[in-house]
């Protein structure tokens, strides 16, 4: 994960491409409305030290992002136009939006632009060789710039054209931004020289897409800490009844497996938040996890669980977090993960390295108004899974060594 980033390189007077992550929330779906906005500009705001060390430097800026998931281009409420606007409003200058993401209009463009100029490319998804990194289309985005320059992490396990297929048709330097070299540095602690002790917290709904990540952290953490839905299954795997909570009956041989070879590594919940009905205002009782009403079901850990993960973070150096403890959603179902969320930040205020994976637990700690007291908190859900499962990123093995 040594790679080389914009300060490793000259950038003055170059056309730089610059793979961004601006797939944010928008104020409408609605394909004929005319006046779509941006409504968290989180993502956007996460690019802009990269962004203005390359205008600094003299470069002119060429960026591209995904924004949703459209089928086609006919999809047009998924178009950068409300990016463009929102990024030349934090930016303080013009940001050119471009119809197409290659094409004669967009070459014509390039060619024109002078050191200090950005443009800004339409929806990357837009065009059918993004997704199957299309060769041609790698070459032809290659074909606009001489630098490369990768700072979208929540897409960096993606080989798309745009993300892998690009860094490798450049005949220039393919490097790292700012945002990528921090998520780097975060999650790579975890990955190859992890201090200790080094505590694991695992939540959200299954097991059966977290079992690789988990035997990872196996390896590497001392102790996992497991709430969400997925402590269901492995409390089942134990012999537990769990009423009528969300249990992944094909995973309950995978939970047994890890709870053997774990011993006492993996942290359960003791005590769980039940209810007769999956709704806000279903009446909450808390219970002992050996005593849970056959018609009821667990949606968030108990007080005495939350005691015990605390007592178990407690001297921790590093906490990785991946995972809401319940249906934090729902007001009555946050608690759990909201305090947790507080015993983090003040494990912080301790010395405690902690990193937040991105996704609902990132939404989480944004909410419980907590994302500025972590160490870290990852721009990519999918990706920081997968650097932590141990994978190689596509689009950051791409980029260039040190």
């Amino acid at each position: 994960m040594n790679k080389k980033t914009v300060t490793d390189i000259d950038v003055k007077g170059k056309k730089v491409l610059v793979r961004v992550d601006f797939n944010v929330p928008l104020s409408s779906k609605d394909p004929n409305d005319t006046n779509i906005t941006v409504t968290d500009d989180t993502r956007i705001r996460a690019a802009l030290p990269t962004l203005n060390y390359l205008l600094d430097h003299g470069a002119a800026l060429i960026l591209c992002s995904h924004l949703g998931r459209p089928k086609t281009a006919a999809d047009r409420q998924y178009r950068m136009d409300p990016i463009a606007q929102r990024l030349s409003d934090l930016l303080g200058k013009p940001v050119q939006k471009l119809d197409e993401m290659i094409g004669a209009a967009v070459t014509a463009a390039v060619a024109a632009m002078q050191p200090g100029d950005v443009i800004l490319l339409e929806n990357t998804r837009f065009t059918a060789g993004e997704t199957k990194n299309d060769p041609d289309l790698s070459a032809k985005l290659a074909a606009l710039a001489d630098v490369y320059v990768n700072d979208a992490f929540g897409s960096a396990h993606r080989a798309h054209a745009s993300t892998e297929g690009v860094a490798r048709a450049l005949n220039g330097p393919a490097v790292a931004g700012f945002l990528m070299g921090k998520e780097l540095a975060a999650l790579g602690t975890a990955v190859t020289n992890p201090p200790h002790p080094y505590i694991a917290i695992m939540g959200g709904a299954k097991i059966s897409d977290k079992i690789k990540l988990i035997e990872n952290l196996l390896q590497k953490a001392d102790k996992i800490l497991i709430g969400g839905g997925m402590a269901n299954t492995f409390l089942k795997a134990q012999g537990r009844e769990l009423g009528s909570s969300l249990v992944e009956l094909d995973a309950l041989a995978e939970a047994a497996r890890l709870l053997e070879t774990a011993a006492d590594r993996l942290i359960l919940p003791i005590d769980v938040v039940v209810v007769p009905e999956f709704k806000a205002d279903s009446p909450a009782t808390i219970v002992n996890v050996d005593s849970i009403p056959a018609d009821q079901m667990a949606l968030d850990i108990g007080p005495k669980t939350l005691e015990l993960f605390k007592a178990a973070l407690t001297g921790a150096k590093l906490v990785i977090w991946n995972g809401p403890m319940g249906v934090f959603e729902m007001e009555p179902f946050a608690k759990g993960t909201n305090e947790l969320a507080y015993v983090l930040a003040t494990a912080v205020d301790t010395g405690a390295q902690v990193v937040i994976g991105g996704g609902d637990s990132a939404a989480a700690v944004k909410n419980a108004g907590l994302t500025d007291k972590m160490t870290h908190v990852s721009t990519g859900g999918g990706a920081s899974l997968e650097l932590l499962e141990g994978k190689q990123l596509p689009g950051i093995v791409a980029l260039d060594d040190k």
